[in-house]
């Protein structure tokens, strides 16, 4: 029902940074704001958390870059190389907005020369009737093996990979499942709990962020539901 769920609006800070009549870095910043009359005081806290996180990311984050890409732009112009233009992306993704729950991530990209950028996710989860955040724990019945039994059907998940032919992890992936688990690295969808891993967690760039659904079962993960 339309009372169990909130109205997700999109927020954006952008700019284009100049040295020298030259653009060295663009960035652009996404954030939610959400919009309910059933969780006024939630979406209330909500909203000035993630406008202060953006705020506190182009204060921080952008003006280091841009820092960077002075520097950057010197030494090209010195040494007469192309000039590469720096960029920061932050955009985000709500992928589960029911039953008196949100959740939703972020991923952040950064662009400093080089072959590539990098992107960075974290992701949040909150029980909007509780005015409080979902850990991953909470949503596992039976909470005593529920880190063992998600990097056992991870890894589960990544050897049939390689059997149908996928081999896009790094030969020790086992090992790295165990050591690069965090369990604030999850995500709600309808259909069950998304881990994530960073860039190079378990494999390498190419893969991106390698995610592995956790389906609804009674023996599993169960989704929230409102009091």
């Amino acid at each position: 029902m339309e009372e169990y769920s909130v109205i997700v609006k999109e927020m954006t800070i952008k700019q284009d940074m100049y040295y020298k009549d030259q653009i060295i870095l663009k960035y652009t910043i996404n954030y939610p704001k959400f919009i309910s009359e059933t969780f006024q005081t939630m979406v209330s806290k909500l909203n000035t958390l993630y406008e202060t996180k953006a705020l506190m990311y182009e204060k921080s984050n952008i003006q280091h870059l841009y820092q960077m890409a002075m520097v950057e732009y010197e030494y090209s112009v010195a040494n007469n190389f192309p000039i590469r233009q720096f960029e920061a992306y932050v955009t985000f993704d709500v992928t589960y907005n029911q039953n008196c729950a949100v959740s939703l991530y972020f991923d952040q990209y950064e662009y400093a020369g080089g072959a590539h950028g990098l992107t960075y996710r974290y992701s949040d989860t909150w029980d909007l009737q509780r005015s409080k955040r979902i850990s991953l724990h909470e949503l596992f019945p039976d909470k005593t093996n529920d880190k063992e039994n998600i990097i056992q059907s991870i890894n589960q998940q990544i050897a049939s990979d390689i059997v149908g032919g996928n081999n896009m992890y790094f030969d020790n992936y086992s090992d790295l499942v165990n050591e690069n688990f965090k369990p604030n690295n999850f995500y709600l969808t309808k259909k069950g709990v998304n881990i994530y891993f960073q860039q190079y967690d378990i494999a390498p760039y190419a893969a991106g962020l390698p995610t592995f659904l956790i389906p609804y079962a009674l023996q599993g993960p169960i989704p929230p539901s409102c009091v």
